[in-house]
């Protein structure tokens, strides 16, 4: 089989054009020799200075972060101390006041014992003398007055006289008066029932018409 070589055509346009020139090849860039791809870089300026103030810059930062966090707890501490402070104030306020109030009370409670102290020392005196009273009133009673009561109420009865009332007789009549007499005079500090002595009812005002 015999071997067909392609052949180019290079293409002029269309019949009757003008004819067109290949493009220019593009210029060669120029390769770098070995002697020029072997020179150092060389740095311009103070680069390790650089460096150093960029590593300080950063570690400023740092501890200019740290430093504001640590300033705001400090703030925040002492907002906080200031606020207890005025609160351990108050509570002092308070302390004074309930110690005025505490020292009034015992000034009261004293004087309320002591008065405690003379009234149980009024009781014990009046008590005693109730009771010199009883044994004098039994001392009579069997004494003199019964020797002069049996006396009395054998005269009597000869005489056909009614006997004398005893004396205990006596004493519930004198307390069944007393009794009535302040039921009728009304207790003290309270008003009677009913309208007071000498008012009148007013009449009513009757409404007029407006005709």
């Amino acid at each position: 089989m015999a071997n067909h070589q392609r052949q180019f055509v290079q293409y002029t346009g269309p019949p009757g054009a003008p004819p067109q020139h290949p493009p220019p090849p593009p210029p060669q860039s120029e390769q770098p020799t070995a002697s020029s791809s072997r020179q150092p870089v060389v740095a311009v300026g103070d680069w390790t200075k650089s460096l150093v103030d960029l590593a300080k810059t950063a570690e400023l930062k740092k501890h200019a972060l740290t430093l504001q966090l640590q300033t705001a707890h400090i703030l925040a501490a002492h907002a906080s101390l200031e606020q207890k402070a005025k609160s351990i104030q108050d509570i002092k306020e308070q302390k004074n006041k309930l110690d005025s109030e505490r020292q009034r009370l015992l000034t009261c409670l004293r004087q309320v014992n002591e008065d405690r102290d003379k009234a149980d020392l009024l009781q014990a005196t009046i008590e005693h003398e109730c009771t010199d009273l009883r044994e004098r009133i039994t001392r009579i009673e069997n004494g003199e007055y019964n020797q002069a009561r049996r006396e009395v109420d054998r005269l009597r009865a000869e005489l056909k006289q009614p006997p004398l009332p005893s004396v205990q007789s006596t004493l519930d009549e004198r307390s069944s008066q007393f009794l009535t007499e302040k039921r009728l005079n009304g207790e003290p500090g309270k008003r009677p029932r009913g309208r007071p002595k000498g008012s009148k009812t007013r009449p009513k005002v009757q409404p007029q018409d407006s005709n």
